[in-house]
């Protein structure tokens, strides 16, 4: 808008005011479009916020749970990296058992605020076979390790760090991450079979989850502890 479209007071016409009101009112809309392709004030969606790995913060999903058919899920996810103790981890030491990944870093709000879910999970499951793995998308090994023992985390988490992120490609190749955190549970043979963008809305929601895929290989009787 140039200067001659401006009145007296520097104020715009009442036409093109409100225009630019639609034009604001539009952006909101499709700000609130977690999985809209593209941002009002600039190029990138929100899964290319999160492979760049700015310093923006979390991108924050809305908890929305997705549920994929055994028909329709697609191939086993291989993926594999050091974990904040130095060992080597991934597929190979998951496949066959029913597995929570929870992609997350200490910074992040949200998923500090869900950490205590996914213990009372692990605590519940992992006497059953269930496999439990970290993907640390942003710190430094102390800081993974100092968050582990302030929440009480006994499973890995792999350091994925900025400058690779082959376990966060491995996955995205399969299932669009847009958010951390996000919590995926594979099943038996490693496809992605359900996924929550965004912090878990309770360790009941993840228990459901976890026992469907239990259930489905008859290994659980896929109630969970609670609904979603």
């Amino acid at each position: 808008m140039s200067s001659g479209d401006l009145d007296r007071r520097g104020i715009p016409p009442r036409g093109i005011r409100g225009r630019a009101s639609l034009r604001v009112a539009a952006c909101v809309a499709a700000a609130g479009l977690l999985l809209g392709a593209t941002a009002c004030s600039g190029g990138d969606d929100l899964s290319q916020q999160w492979e760049e790995g700015g310093d923006k913060g979390y991108v924050s999903g809305d908890g929305s749970s997705l549920s994929i058919p055994p028909s329709e899920r697609t191939e086993p996810v291989v993926f594999s990296g050091e974990t904040e103790t130095g060992e080597t981890y991934g597929s190979d030491d998951t496949l066959g058992s029913v597995t929570v990944v929870n992609f997350w870093y200490a910074g992040c709000a949200p998923c500090r605020a869900e950490a205590a879910d996914l213990v009372e999970a692990y605590d519940e499951f992992s006497p059953q076979g269930v496999e439990f793995v970290g993907v640390n998308t942003r710190d430094q090994v102390a800081q993974a390790q100092q968050f582990s023992e302030e929440f009480g985390i006994a499973y890995p988490s792999i350091m994925d760090s900025p400058g690779g992120r082959a376990v966060q490609r491995a996955f995205a190749g399969q299932v669009p991450l847009n958010a951390v955190p996000t919590t995926l549970v594979l099943d038996t043979e490693g496809r992605v079979a359900h996924r929550v963008l965004g912090q878990l809305a309770g360790a009941s929601q993840l228990s459901t989850l976890i026992g469907e895929t239990l259930a489905e290989s008859g290994e659980g009787s896929g109630t969970g502890s609670g609904e979603q």
